[in-house]
């Protein structure tokens, strides 16, 4: 049971840190660990883990003030990922993983979780009321200098990105 505390919980910084993450490396064995994570999970699956994201991020005291999240709350958070977590690695993707380890070592659970995260919370970014509340952000960008993006292209010139209209947000 230890064990499998430990594996849970570096389960869910990995999950923490695909939120923000932009990029895991995995190899043949790992990508098919991911692609089953994301295809095995629901909808409802990928929004809970985004509510367990940010119910743990609302632990931080600088996050915390601005999220109320009871204890009873997070303990169901924390609840129903473990439960999700254990059917991902011991019933439904149980082979990938076996495999995905065998093959590409233990760090690569962590990866494909990682994939996981950042395939839950896109789902959720992309909803239209999320989608045009991030674009809210732009009301308050000096739109006379623009935002730079790429910096000097291969024809020298610089792309810069104008500020979004949230009307034209599309998920």
């Amino acid at each position: 049971m230890a064990n499998l505390n430990v594996l849970f919980a570096t389960l869910s910084v990995a999950t923490l840190l695909g939120f923000a993450s932009t990029k895991a490396e995995a190899g043949p064995y790992g990508d098919d660990l991911a692609k089953c994570l994301v295809n095995s999970t629901t909808s409802t699956d990928k929004r809970a883990l985004v509510k367990w994201m940010f119910a743990t991020a609302a632990q931080h005291p600088d996050v915390k003030p601005i999220a109320a999240v009871s204890t009873q709350q997070y303990d169901a958070f924390n609840k129903a990922i473990s439960t999700l977590f254990d059917r991902l690695l011991t019933k439904t993707c149980r082979q990938q993983a076996q495999q995905a380890v065998k093959f590409e070592g233990e760090s690569i659970i962590e990866s494909s979780f990682q994939i996981l995260g950042q395939a839950a919370a896109r789902e959720v970014f992309a909803y239209p009321s999320v989608a045009a509340g991030m674009a809210d952000m732009t009301k308050h960008a000096d739109s006379r200098k623009g935002i730079p993006v790429l910096g000097n292209t291969a024809a020298g010139s610089q792309v810069v990105a104008a500020p979004l209209d949230p009307k034209k947000v599309t998920p």
